[in-house]
């Protein structure tokens, strides 16, 4: 029987894919990191006379002003997308989503904010500096370093139980491998930086 599909049939995404573009957008860095400062400053807020917002602040220095940054480079034509997929194009990204963050944090500090959120944006700071540098040359998952370091600061503050996140780390590893935007050695390497930056140095500053 003759094969009659066309090309664009046989290049359509198939439903595995779907899955892993899905994934790769709900586990997106950007919305990790901005849903991660909310959940920490809320938990902050359990001590009397913290504001449980203060996570809000974290999130527009770490997440939204970042994310605005790429956002500008795609519309303009600088960058291919959102997620960055050339290894070349990420280290200016990087460095003013790491300047971004360094004056959000300057400014919770100055304004009080409580000692949770300030330990959570310098882990985060010093994890954008560590894949910067390394980005230069070599393409480390943010994807999976992200994931990874929401599971462990999590499990900082809520114990054991935050453990069960798990899981969503290796799915999104598997989505990012899937899309072959990374390798399986790529997505490892970054959800081993991201959990070991976020499982020391949060820990230890709040």
């Amino acid at each position: 029987m003759l094969n009659t599909a066309t090309d664009d049939t046989r290049t359509r995404p198939g439903v595995l894919d779907r899955i892993a573009v899905a994934v790769s957008e709900v586990l997106a860095p950007a919305i990790l990191v901005a849903v991660l400062l909310i959940v920490v400053g809320w938990h902050a807020g359990d001590t009397p006379g913290v504001s449980r917002w203060w996570g809000l602040p974290g999130a527009v220095f770490a997440a939204v002003i970042p994310l605005g940054y790429v956002l500008h480079g795609v519309r303009k034509g600088r960058l291919t997308n959102h997620h960055i997929p050339e290894r070349a194009d990420r280290r200016i990204p990087l460095l003013f989503g790491t300047a971004s963050l360094v004056a959000g944090l300057l400014l919770l500090l100055a304004l009080g904010a409580p000692r949770e959120v300030l330990a959570l944006l310098t882990a985060g700071g010093v994890g954008l500096a560590a894949f910067a540098l390394v980005t230069h040359w070599w393409k480390m998952s943010i994807h999976a370093g992200v994931a990874a370091g929401t599971v462990a600061a999590l499990t900082a503050v809520y114990g054991e139980i935050a453990l069960l996140g798990a899981p969503l780390v290796l799915l999104g590893c598997w989505a990012r491998v899937r899309l072959t935007a990374h390798t399986p050695a790529q997505v490892v390497a970054g959800a081993l930086v991201g959990a070991l930056i976020a499982g020391t140095i949060f820990p230890a500053l709040r």
